[in-house]
């Protein structure tokens, strides 16, 4: 259960300017900074296959605990005679209001606002995360001679963001410094200003590498400057 690629993609010279504050802010480092941004980070195919079964469960366990009024509200919908039910009978209607329920529920998912909604905060959390890593892990760790790679990854489905570094910034930078370098990215975000607010992350960062790993004589370009998008 997938969605259609819905979120604008940058211009040419919005991705310029993401470009040109890598390349800058590298000028003063041996750090490398890599710059991703994503439609979303997952699919949460499995999130919505839980709500539908939850929908499904919630009209099997109605029926269960109030029968008599769910049998009487069904033959008042359906204009029937009252009748006797029957085990058979009733497990037919249940298994037919569960089943409506389930797709229903995954029908109404396949409407992105409402399916990104309904997936818990911390979920999307820990997959942005873990899509970051990842994309870090092939892209960009231990690919540089000082272990001096970090990664800016902005999921914008999920509205989060998050950076990843390599080892020998980890052993000098606590996470917590990259709260400011988030927060103007974020701000921007909010606004629409994408590649604004990733181009002020990269210069924030930048300063933070430049003070930690300073640039040497002999420190190539080893990471592209230029925006991905996936």
């Amino acid at each position: 259960m997938t969605d259609a690629h819905e979120t604008p993609a940058l211009s040419v010279a919005e991705h310029n300017v993401v470009t040109a504050a890598v390349t800058a802010a590298e000028r003063a480092s041996d750090g490398e900074i890599v710059t991703i941004i994503a439609d979303r980070s997952d699919g949460y195919t499995d999130v919505a296959l839980a709500w539908a079964a939850a929908i499904a469960f919630l009209a099997l366990a109605t029926l269960a605990i109030w029968p008599d009024d769910m049998l009487s509200l069904y033959d008042r919908l359906t204009n029937s005679w009252t009748q006797d039910w029957t085990p058979r009978g009733i497990f037919a209607l249940a298994t037919t209001a569960a089943a409506m329920k389930f797709g229903f529920m995954l029908l109404i998912q396949l409407w992105p606002p409402l399916k990104y909604l309904l997936v818990p905060a911390p979920i999307k959390s820990r997959r942005v995360r873990g899509r970051a890593i990842d994309l870090f892990r092939v892209g960009a760790e231990k690919r540089t001679v000082g272990l001096t790679g970090v990664l800016i990854y902005l999921s914008m489905r999920e509205h989060r963001a998050e950076i990843v570094a390599d080892e020998a910034i980890v052993a000098k930078v606590a996470p917590e410094v990259w709260g400011e370098a988030m927060a103007a990215m974020l701000a921007e975000v909010k606004t629409g200003q994408v590649a604004a607010g990733m181009a002020e992350a990269v210069r924030q960062i930048g300063i933070i590498l430049a003070e930690n790993f300073p640039k040497s004589d002999t420190n190539p370009n080893e990471l592209p400057d230029r925006l991905i998008e996936l």
